[in-house]
Parts: structure tokens; sequence; C-alpha cells
């Protein structure tokens, strides 16, 4: 045999040595299920028990939605059956305000306990700051529509592509109700709502001198 023929031979041994001792991987669906049911459970734990500011916001969002859908089914149920009545100005009014308040309750009490894990916090503390911060959102969501309706009124390009009042009432309308949303409430509710602060005190007293509560001297 040649020197070409053995140095064949030699590299056909190894080739065959290295194959026999390889490492054989075998697949255990077993495992795999368990790997993705603990990845999986790694998530959902991070985004409900999670303080970062993504998952927080995230959570703020779905109890945004809850809040919006009570909200519109009193809103609708009282303008359509309890209040039908009424006179329709009041009708309207009062449908709006109740649907409001069930809506308000329904997001402070999910903010609470699920979105910022404020279990432990003084809950009149918690309602009042949540009532100041409500009615701030209410008067900038108002006026900060109307002012953005009327500049964009005045906007002759807007009105040139075909934009009728109604179209830049609901852009307005879109635009500040998502500012409010990301600048004023949820940054308010995450840092000062249900949030410890110096305020407390002072919260805690105004529901006791509504609730007509004194201590005992």
């Amino acid at each position: 045999m040649g020197h070409d023929g053995r140095r064949h031979t030699r590299r056909h041994l190894l080739a065959a040595d290295h194959t026999r001792h390889k490492p054989t991987y075998i697949m255990n669906p077993a495992n795999d299920n368990s790997r993705i049911k603990d990845a999986s459970r790694k998530v959902a734990d991070k985004v409900l028990r999670s303080d970062s500011l993504i998952f927080t916001f995230l959570r703020s969002v779905v109890s945004s939605q809850a809040a919006s859908w009570s909200d519109m089914i009193v809103r609708m149920v009282m303008f359509a059956f309890v209040l039908q009545s009424v006179d329709p100005f009041y009708r309207s009014n009062i449908s709006v305000a109740c649907g409001a308040l069930v809506g308000g309750i329904v997001n402070c009490t999910i903010n609470y306990r699920f979105t910022f894990h404020a279990a432990g916090q003084s809950v009149k503390a918690v309602i009042v700051k949540y009532a100041l911060v409500w009615t701030g959102s209410l008067l900038l969501n108002m006026y900060g529509t109307t002012f953005t309706c009327e500049a964009l009124s005045r906007w002759q390009f807007l009105n040139d592509i075909g934009f009728t009042p109604d179209g830049i009432f609901a852009a307005s309308t879109l635009a500040v109700s998502l500012l409010v949303s990301w600048f004023w409430n949820f940054a308010l509710q995450r840092y000062f709502v249900y949030r410890p602060s110096a305020f407390d005190p002072w919260a805690i007293r105004i529901v006791d001198a509504f609730t007509f509560k004194h201590k005992n001297n």
C-alpha cells in the first residue's frame, strides 16, 4: 500500500472513531413541554407582578379598558332603560355621570389591587388622590380637546385635504386623550395616587371630615 493509501485509510479510521464517540441527542417531548411551561410561567409572573414601567403600563391599559367598558355599559343601560321618562338633557347628562362614576370606581379598584400593587396603602388617601387626578384629567380632556380643535380648524391645509369638522374633532379628541392618558393619568397614578406621599394625612382628614368620623378624646 502506498503512502496515499495509508493516509486515506487513517482518515477513514479517524472519521469512524469520531462518529462512534459522537453523543446522540434524543428529543424528549416531556422536557420540552416542561421548559415551555416554565418560560410561560416566568413571563406571566413578570406581567402580573413586575413593577417595571413597561409591565405596569400594560396592566394600566387592561384596567383602562375594563373601566371604559363598564362606563359604556352603565351609560347605555341608564339612557336606554332607567331614564326613559326623564327630560333628554338631564337623561344624557345623568347617564354620562353614572357611567363615569362606575368607570372611575372600577379603574381605581383594579389599579389598587392589580396595576400598581398598592395593597397596604391607605384606601382613604388613595380615593382622594384618585379623585383629584381624575378631575384634572377631565378638565384637561375637555379644554385640551376644545383648544386643539379650534387651532386645527384654523389650519387651512386640513380643510384643503378634506378634513370635516367632525374629523378634526375626532383627531383632537384622540390626540389629547392619548397625551393626557400617558403624561397625566399614568404618571400621577404611578408616582402619586398609589404611593405614600406627604399629602396622605391631609387626604385622610378630608375623608374623615366628609364622613363625620372624629377621634374620641
